[in-house]
Order: structure tokens, then C-alpha cells, then sequence
């Protein structure tokens, strides 16, 4: 990356975040504009921008954020591309017709969520030819589909293994139990693999992904929707060998406690409660 320009009047020189080493030109009366949160969720795709209508921002490429911003943009390639032909199998084209019919007439293009996540799962993967069909079907200009399904990172945009594995590393996971950054290395050791990369055997995606909403139960694991808790090294390991034989155990927490109840078991309320002592009717 070419180094950037000398600061122009009213620009000053600043770090983007205490991780990065290279120096970047921030308007003085936009500090704020300068915050790590702003970079991760709001420049991602940027390369550079105006901020207030004043203020330069240039997002730092030496950052290495896992992020989905490539789902923001469309490159022609030999398994993604228009000329591909897709159309729902009959038996999910009944699935369309249930779901559209959940919609008033004049709304239907409400059910644009749904069908691109059955097209996902009929596909593998959210391709072009899939958000060109559900834009047929629902008689919406294309790129509203696109712009649904380049929001959404529950959307695929590139084909994924059979097993996609979605390591949650947010700031629960990352404490609770080992932590999830243990989880995460105990991954990429047992399978070979990066985050982002996709095994040569096509059984295996790994992902970083930001809150699985199962507080509770860190760290966790998602598999495809299935959700594996409560997680150690070997129980990661454990799991990762049982879908190498095609063989998912149960989900749920693999600390053998059910579902987010106290590992400890209950210490109150052991009993059934005890009755109101009064009737609202009598027939009760």
C-alpha cells in the first residue's frame, strides 16, 4: 500500500488503534472519528471517505479484522456468476408459496429474508443467480435483494464446507470457561485450517463471529444451526473428530449439564410450589 499523502491544512497525524503501526490523516475537530468502534463497523469497506462532509478517514489495510466486507461486493467467478442458472426445487417452490402467502399482495417483497435463506440452504451458498430469482419471484428491482443479502452475514456470499464451524470471540466467550480464544486455536490446530479458509475436502469452514446469544453457555460453537456449548479443548476435539465421521452428537452444552442450568444443580426450589390456597372458580 502506497504511503499516504503529507496532512493537509487542518488534518493531524494519528494512529487508527493501538494495534496498528501506520499513521493517518484525522480532521482536529472529529477526534471521535478516530474510535476502533467506528473503524470495525462502519469503514470496513472503505478505502477512503469523507466523514461530517469534512473529515478525511482512511481505513488502515494493516489491520488484519475478520470481517465479512467482501460480502459487500460481487466479482464474477467460475462457480458465482449470473450466467449460472438457479430455480427452487419443486418442493421448495411449495415452501415460496407458503411463505409469500403469509404476506399481503401489495407487501410480498416482505418475504425477501426467507427466500434468500432458502435459497441458501438449497444452494449452499447466497449466490448471484439465487438473489437474481427471489428478486424475480417477488418482482423487486435486483438490487434491493442485493442489498438485503450483502447486510445480513447469516448470508453466505461464497460457498462454504459442509461443516461451517462459527466460533463466537466476543467479549462472554472470550471469559467464560477457557475462553474462546483457546477454543478457536484448538480448532485451527486439529483441522489445519485459518479462519476464513475452507478444507481441500470441502467438509470444513472456519469462521469468527460476534455473539451467538448463548451467553450462558461460553464458550460456544456453532455448526451450520446447531449450537455445541459449554466448550473445552477436547471436548472441541471430540466434536470435530465426530463430524469428520459424519456422525454430529447432540447439540447443547457438551459439559453434560442441560441446557443452561446450574452445573452445580439446583440449590433452591427444589420442590413443587405450593398451592395458592384460593380458586378463582370453583370448577378448578
Amino acid at each position: 500500500t502506497p504511503p499516504l499523502p503529507p496532512p493537509e491544512n487542518g488534518f493531524r497525524e494519528v494512529a487508527c488503534t493501538s494495534r496498528c503501526t501506520r499513521r493517518h490523516s484525522v480532521s482536529e475537530p472529529h477526534r471521535q472519528a478516530n474510535s476502533p468502534l467506528l473503524h470495525r463497523r462502519l469503514l470496513r469497506p472503505l478505502v477512503r471517505g469523507t466523514f461530517n462532509g469534512s473529515t478525511r478517514l482512511v481505513v488502515c489495510l494493516s489491520l488484519q479484522i475478520h470481517c465479512s466486507s467482501h460480502s459487500t461486493q460481487h466479482r464474477d467467478t467460475p462457480n458465482n456468476n449470473s450466467s449460472i442458472p438457479f430455480a427452487f426445487s419443486p418442493e421448495n417452490r411449495k415452501r415460496v408459496d407458503g411463505i409469500i402467502a403469509k404476506y399481503p399482495t401489495q407487501y410480498k417483497k416482505a418475504a425477501v429474508i426467507p427466500l434468500l435463506d432458502l435459497g441458501q440452504r438449497q444452494h449452499g451458498f447466497t449466490s448471484i443467480s439465487v438473489m437474481n430469482e427471489v428478486a424475480r419471484i417477488l418482482e423487486m428491482p435486483p438490487m434491493r435483494v442485493y442489498e438485503v443479502a450483502t447486510f445480513y452475514t447469516m448470508f453466505n456470499r461464497k460457498p462454504v464446507g459442509k461443516y461451517f464451524l462459527q466460533v463466537c470471540t466476543t467479549t462472554p466467550c472470550l471469559l467464560g470457561g477457557c475462553g474462546a480464544s483457546v477454543i478457536l486455536e484448538t480448532v485451527k490446530k486439529h483441522l489445519g485450517l485459518e479462519v476464513g479458509q475452507t478444507s481441500e475436502d470441502g467438509k470444513f469452514t472456519l469462521v469468527e463471529v460476534e455473539c451467538a446469544a448463548a451467553c450462558v453457555n461460553a464458550p460456544v460453537i456453532a455448526v451450520n444451526d446447531d449450537y455445541y456449548e459449554d466448550l473445552t479443548p477436547e471436548t472441541t476435539i471430540k466434536l470435530l473428530d465426530a463430524l469428520k465421521r459424519d456422525a454430529p452428537p447432540k447439540p447443547g452444552p457438551m459439559s453434560g449439564r442441560l441446557t443452561c442450568e446450574p452445573a452445580g444443580g439446583f440449590t433452591t426450589l427444589l420442590g413443587e410450589p405450593p398451592e395458592p390456597g384460593f380458586r378463582v372458580r370453583t370448577d378448578l
